[in-house]
This record gives C-alpha cells, sequence and structure tokens, in this order.
C-alpha cells in the first residue's frame, strides 16, 4: 500500500511538471480600446482548435525542459486571416517546437478586428502585440530570460500582425 501510494504522489508530481502554464491576461485592469462586450460575443473554441471572438487577449506560456533554456523566447503569433486563430498548429505546436530547442515560447490569443468591441479595430491586434512584447521584457528576470533575446513570429495575418508590432 505504502508502494502504491509513492507511485502516485511521484506519477502527479511529474504531470505537473509538464503541464503549461495557464494563460496569462494581457490586461489584468481592462483591455484599452475596448468597447463593452455584447452578450452574443461569446469566444468561441471549436475541436481543431480555430478560435474567434476574442475579447480578452492572453499570453500561454511554455517552457523549455528543465536545464534546456537558452534564456531566449519568442511570442508566437497564430495566423487566421483576422477571421480566427489557429492555435493549434501556428500555436502549441510552434511553441512546442521552439521549447526543444532550448526557446521559451509565448503563444498570444490576440484579438481579432470587430468594431463591435473595440473603438478602433485597426490598432486591437497590434496593442495586443505590443504588450505581449512589453510583458515578456518586464517579467524577463523572473522568467530567466535575456531582454536583448526576445523575439516575435507569426504566420499569415499574425506574421503581419509581427511585422508591424
Amino acid at each position: 500500500m505504502k508502494a502504491f501510494f509513492t507511485v502516485l504522489v511521484l506519477a502527479c508530481t511529474s504531470m505537473a511538471a509538464f503541464a503549461q502554464q495557464s494563460p496569462i491576461p494581457l490586461y489584468p485592469n481592462g483591455v484599452p480600446n475596448a468597447k463593452p462586450t455584447p452578450a452574443n460575443y461569446i469566444e468561441n473554441t471549436n475541436e481543431t482548435a480555430w478560435i474567434t471572438k476574442v475579447s480578452v487577449p492572453t499570453l500561454t506560456p511554455y517552457w523549455p525542459a528543465k536545464g534546456t533554456a537558452n534564456g531566449t523566447a519568442v511570442v508566437v503569433c497564430p495566423g487566421g486571416g483576422y477571421a480566427g486563430l489557429a492555435s493549434a498548429h501556428e500555436g502549441v505546436a510552434i511553441a512546442q517546437a521552439f521549447n526543444k530547442i532550448g526557446v521559451t515560447a509565448f503563444v498570444l490569443k490576440y484579438r481579432l478586428p470587430n468594431d463591435s468591441i473595440m473603438t478602433d479595430k485597426s490598432i486591437g491586434p497590434l496593442q495586443d502585440a505590443q504588450r505581449a512584447i512589453q510583458m515578456v521584457r518586464q517579467n524577463a528576470a523572473r522568467w530567466n530570460i535575456n531582454p536583448n533575446r526576445i523575439g516575435i513570429i507569426g504566420f499569415s495575418a499574425g506574421g503581419h500582425l509581427a511585422s508591424t508590432a
């Protein structure tokens, strides 16, 4: 019985070590350039991790395996034509690939241009990308990241966003 509990505790703690941190809100004190979100504007994620109707942008960290981090970080902007976010293959998969080479990756869930939730939809995604970079820089020491080795990458619309940030 004692051996069973030892194995159970080890299994639980090892699973926790591989768990990724929860998404971090980009704006804990209120989203800039935001209008009150309509009741029917509900974020949606389908079975292929296509995310739409983002009104609360977040940054989800993916940490490299212990002992492999090299102090470099990248913000990953999934694409989707500014209509949605292809978060599985243009977000999480990319973050995990960066982790394999010691890079800490942060997947950005950014707002998609929409007049119903933004006062100026032309700058909403850009504000989120700039805030994501700022957040990683502000927390660089705490997250063991060299503030001079922070980049941004994106795919499709996310690539456009990354190039303007």
